[in-house]
């Protein structure tokens, strides 16, 4: 795994984290912007995440690839 696509997944899982609680803060103190500040954390750390997985995917795919066209050769 190369390190920027656990870096996607680690910033992922914390914007999400940090978006959670914000909207539970928000929710608690009946704070309409802190909701939706932390909604928006939340959506921006799924995105995070999923294109972490994406370059996980790509790199499956390349490492297949690669296997095949050695194998082949041999």
């Amino acid at each position: 795994m190369i390190m920027g696509q656990t870096e996607d997944k680690v910033r992922g899982l914390a914007n999400e984290a940090a978006g959670n609680v914000k909207q539970a803060v928000g929710a608690a103190t009946d704070n309409e912007q802190l909701q939706v500040e932390g909604k928006a954390q939340e959506v921006k750390g799924e995105g995070q995440q999923a294109l972490g997985k994406a370059k996980d995917a790509v790199g499956d795919a390349l490492s297949a690839a690669s296997k095949a066209v050695h194998n082949a050769g041999s």
